[in-house]
């Protein structure tokens, strides 16, 4: 699949899958289940992958 984006869309974009990344590394810091966590990291990786579709992180990894 491919998508076109116009700069607005993908900053809109980029900002609103940034803020998801930082939502879901919170909920994966703050879970003691094993299972649970493994599933979080699953859906980072993706969820990261497609944010560099769109031009990567707003702010550096900490």
């Amino acid at each position: 699949m491919n998508l076109e984006f116009s700069d607005e869309q993908a900053g809109l974009l980029r900002e609103i899958l940034d803020r998801a990344l930082r939502d879901l590394n919170y909920e994966i810091a703050d879970t003691d289940k094993h299972d649970f966590k493994a599933a979080l990291r699953k859906r980072r990786e993706v969820l990261s992958s497609v944010l560099d579709m769109v031009g990567g992180p707003l702010e550096p990894a900490r």
